[in-house]
């Protein structure tokens, strides 16, 4: 998310910008679409009555519900007179999504989008271009927002359709798994986590958890290498990523009976474990936040039982050795190589 100092939301308050200084005019009684919406006072400024939100990472999908707005059922085949978008920074998901939003939109509807100048702003813009045929921009916060009516004279609707297809879910990795553009370390095996799957011990037994699951590697990893695993679920904040790791573990041959979870993690956990792998997250957008991991690793302390046992993944210069040696009995680093460290921590029995 693209923030001010003070923690401010820069895209979402470009976007509102346009509304804000009357460049466009709200349809206060009229249904708009907002994708990727995020909650936060530049929305708010605004009559959010009409407005169906949808928002596939959890933690921000919590702040729209907290706030009263919630999220919308599907509405795939609702088309609105404007659709707003915050894209996301890859390009491939980024163009998805845009044309999606051009497929939803009536015509002459809008579709307004905003993007920080630091996540391709101006490829954004060019990108929403290629589909109208012209635009309007603001550039504002570090960010710009772009708009266009849609015209189905000037419309390329073969690019359309061609760019609404470029994130559909697609074999990667030899075929062993499926993954899609916008999911973390979507077309390959990620190197760290790969890392950890190599110190893995093959007697991780009873109930576990993988945090931040991703598209499943290392739960497909567990359920294949553990036979006394008894469960195995699957946390994971992006529900796009969650349903990949759904397909990709179907396919297991185990008697562990996997479970999916599209949760926030830094909320805690609600069951207890034997044992948790995580190669946690510890940046969001382009900001570095390693409070997150360290968020990671007390919801994991708090969940596992006595004896239970914690194995990640981190990049090297990632200081979670004092917060573990604090909530656990032992803790030793199994690897240090290729820029990251795979530690075991083990809970403390009474």
């Amino acid at each position: 998310m693209n923030a001010f100092a003070d923690g401010e939301d820069a895209a979402l308050v470009a976007l509102m910008h346009p509304f804000a200084s009357g460049a466009l005019a709200w349809p206060a009684s009229a249904r708009k679409l907002f994708v990727h919406a995020r909650d936060g006072w530049p929305l708010r400024a605004m009559p959010v009555g009409h407005l169906a939100c949808e928002q596939q990472f959890k933690p921000f999908a919590d702040a729209l519900q907290r706030g009263g707005l919630g999220t919308a059922a599907d509405v795939a085949e609702e088309r609105f007179p404007m659709v707003l978008l915050l894209p996301p920074r890859q390009r491939e998901q980024a163009r998805a999504d845009l044309a999606r939003a051009v497929q939803r939109t009536v015509p002459g509807g809008i579709v307004v989008a905003s993007i920080s100048n630091n996540e391709g702003a101006r490829s954004g813009e060019s990108d929403m271009q290629r589909l109208f045929g012209s635009v309007q921009s603001i550039s504002k916060h570090h960010c710009r927002v772009f708009w266009a009516t849609l015209d189905d004279q000037a419309l390329d609707r073969a690019l359309v359709d061609e760019w609404a297809q470029l994130d559909a879910p697609r074999p990667i990795a030899d075929g062993r798994f499926v993954s899609r553009p916008g999911v973390f370390a979507w077309d390959r095996i990620d190197a760290a986590s790969e890392l950890l799957a190599s110190h893995l011990p093959s007697d991780l037994s009873g109930r576990g958890a993988d945090l931040g699951a991703g598209y499943g590697y290392l739960s497909a990893e567990i359920l294949a290498r553990c036979p006394c695993a008894t469960a195995l679920d699957a946390y994971e904040a992006d529900a796009r990523a969650l349903e990949l790791a759904r397909t990709n573990l179907a396919s297991i041959a185990t008697t562990a009976k996997p479970d999916f979870l599209w949760h926030d993690v830094t909320d805690g956990l609600p069951r207890r474990y034997d044992f948790i792998v995580t190669n946690p997250p510890f940046h969001q957008g382009r900001a570095d936040l390693p409070e997150l991991g360290r968020a990671f690793l007390v919801a994991a302390a708090d969940a596992l039982v006595e004896g239970g046992r914690l194995w990640l993944v981190a990049n090297r210069h990632l200081p979670y050795e004092a917060l573990l040696n604090e909530r656990f009995a032992s803790v030793r680093t199994l690897a240090n190589e290729r820029g990251y460290k795979v530690i075991e921590a083990v809970k403390a029995t009474k």
